[in-house]
């Protein structure tokens, strides 16, 4: 909780300011609307998320089953780029606020002045160290910066509240302010639903609340794991297990963090608004983006402020820590399966090192500036959840729970409806979203094409009819494999295939032939598992395996015929009609194309000795 609370809680540090900046004495009113949107919007679309993304992806991973082929892998990178804006902007944003608060602190020294972009940078890099040094280093010091700063708010609550109590007269003032702007009660809930699109900032942590799910334990105690879906094999089985011990954790989590945090914004608005003379909010002002500092510092003295100053300045550097963590998870989750990054994109090191390149760059262009880069991490936070939003909205109307369905479409209406007027109020934001998804979706393209001809399954299984073809073959000492590209698989077709083959290709009259036949599935997959299996048709012996891309599949079935035989196999194909620019983009797009080159090419890349290489013949 505290590793996704960072993100979540470090809000306080600047959310009661925008919220009087936003709302003025409606403050507290456009408050308990942005927490009623959390407890009955946010929290109950996350807690099925949870419930369905268990292995930390979030929605995206929903999204992306509901909508198959090139156009869910495209709206993921899309979704991914603005989950880059939320969680890179909350690294650069954060160690902003952070800087600027050590700046303002009235025992700063002379040389703070002017130096907030370094310091930014420097507090970027300190977060990057602690992420090369271990992950869980990192929890250890979020649960301790966490602790600390909520209980430091607690006091402040508390003192606030009591000078409150006994000075009455700023409740009566505050009404009277508040009645002479709105007479009609109507008319301030109305505003406070017009304004309330600007508190956004205090629903970030949702994501990453999801993001870190891996890092829960599956405990026992709250029941067994149990299978999602019926499995094929065991490992469709491992991976289709539902962990109920983590599930369970992660709604605990999800409702703890919302309720703690929904106490301190309903809390911090009243009491922020109630003593800060509403000028000290504005440009300038000494409760300007730090209110509960403000608080601090006027009723408890400068020793306490500063302390609360400090710790305010260690959760808003930290915040980066859940960023981070989100981006760790979700990155290697999806960028190298869909082969849209390289192998090393798997790493966390490396990972951290290119994460902490770009935050520095970000830091440098928007001049370390907390209001420029404020656009743009509402508007990443806002497109998650409207996006987790729907997701469980399609997911609940797939098995037709149809309250379900109702309500959760009310509610992605309702952040529809704050995601496009952030939008329309601070188009900044998706302008800066935009340079995200463009470097993601062009990364993605020239990695994908990069990586073209590399092996792509992650493991080869044979079951036992297709290793008795393969080993009744290899102790004749040749293994002849004919691919063939299913049609109606019936009688004449084998035959017409075989007798083509044994024609063209020269194959002897007294060599066996086992047909490997690709039966094709989703072709915008990169890495995938690959079972072969055997089967007797017609008195020909075929292997099947189901595979996003046949020319790979097929020399990486060769390639483990050979491994598990030790038999160099020989492969007979039939060139393919049309021109090699278009059979070269099937290839890339679809799978199919120009097979026989193609999967040469593959060999090729994959085994640099020849006389180990499977040979293809092309007739």
């Amino acid at each position: 909780m505290c590793l996704s609370g960072v993100d979540y809680f470090s809000t306080l540090g600047y959310q009661p300011a925008i919220a009087a900046l936003a709302a003025g004495f409606l403050s507290p009113l456009a408050t308990v609307v942005l927490v009623l949107l959390t407890l009955l919007g946010a929290l109950p679309v996350y807690r099925r998320v949870a419930r369905e993304s268990y292995r930390g992806s979030g929605s995206i991973a929903m999204l992306e089953h509901i909508l198959p082929w090139w156009s869910g892998k495209i709206f993921v990178l899309v979704l991914l780029g603005f989950a880059a804006t939320d969680f890179m902007l909350t690294i650069t944003l954060s160690a902003a606020d952070a800087s600027a608060h050590a700046i303002e602190n009235p025992f700063a020294p002379e040389w703070f002045e002017g130096s907030h972009v370094p310091m930014t940078i420097a507090l970027i890099v300190l977060l990057a160290i602690v992420f090369l040094r271990g992950f869980r280093e990192a929890i250890g010091i979020a649960v301790v910066v966490v602790a600390v700063y909520l209980a430091l708010n607690l006091i402040v609550i508390f003192v606030s509240t009591a000078h409150v109590i006994t000075n009455p007269v700023v409740i009566s003032d505050w009404w009277s302010m508040l009645t002479a702007q709105h007479s009609n009660p109507i008319m301030m809930v109305a505003v406070a639903l017009l304004v309330f699109p600007k508190l956004a900032l205090g629903l970030s942590g949702f994501e990453t609340g999801v993001a870190v799910m891996p890092q829960i334990r599956n405990a026992p105690q709250h029941g067994a794991a149990e299978p999602e879906v019926a499995c094929k094999s065991m490992s469709d089985a491992r991976q289709s297990i539902r962990p109920n011990g983590r599930i369970h954790g992660a709604t605990r989590l999800l409702t703890t963090a919302a309720l703690i945090m929904s106490g301190f914004l309903i809390a911090s608005s009243f009491l922020t608004t109630l003593l800060i003379p509403q000028e000290e909010f504005q440009e300038g002002g000494q409760a300007n983006g730090r209110a509960l500092a403000y608080l601090a510092h006027e009723y408890l003295g400068e020793g306490f402020g500063t302390m609360y100053d400090v710790s305010t300045i260690c959760i808003l550097w930290f915040a980066g820590a859940s960023a981070m963590a989100g981006l760790l998870n979700l990155v290697p989750r999806y960028l190298p399966r869909y082969g849209m990054a390289p192998h090393w994109a798997r790493a966390v090191r490396p990972l951290v090192l290119v994460f902490t390149v770009i935050a520095i760059i970000i830091t440098i262009v928007f001049d370390a500036d907390v209001d420029a880069q404020g656009g743009a991490y509402a508007t990443g936070v806002l497109v998650l959840i409207t996006s987790a939003s729907v997701a469980v909205t399609l997911s609940a109307r797939a098995k037709q729970q149809r309250k379900r369905t109702f309500g959760f479409g009310a509610i992605t209406l309702v952040f529809l409806y704050t995601t496009v007027a952030n939008i329309f109020e601070r188009p900044d934001g998706i302008r800066i979203a935009m340079f995200f998804i463009l470097g993601i979706l062009l990364t993605s393209a020239f990695s994908r094409v990069a990586r073209s001809f590399q092996i792509r399954a992650t493991s080869v299984r044979f079951d036992d009819l297709a290793l008795q073809f393969l080993q009744t073959d290899a102790e004749r000492g040749e293994i002849q494999i004919v691919p063939h590209e299913p049609g109606d698989r019936n009688k004449s077709e084998y035959r017409a295939k075989n007798a083509d083959e044994r024609r063209y290709g020269h194959i002897p009259r007294k060599s066996k032939v086992i047909f490997l036949e690709v039966h094709q599935r989703d072709s915008s997959d990169f890495e995938e598992d690959l079972v072969v299996e055997g089967e007797e048709r017609f008195g020909f012996r075929v292997l099947t395996v189901k595979s996003a891309n046949i020319p790979a599949t097929i020399a990486t079935v060769l390639l483990e015929i050979r491994d598990t035989t030790g038999v160099v196999p020989h492969a007979y194909f039939e060139w393919t009609e049309g021109g090699p620019v278009s059979n070269m983009l099937k290839y890339l797009l679809f799978g199919t194309g120009e097979v026989a080159p193609v999967a040469r090419e593959v060999l090729r890349e994959a085994e640099k000795d020849e006389k180990r290489r499977p040979l293809i013949h092309v007739s």
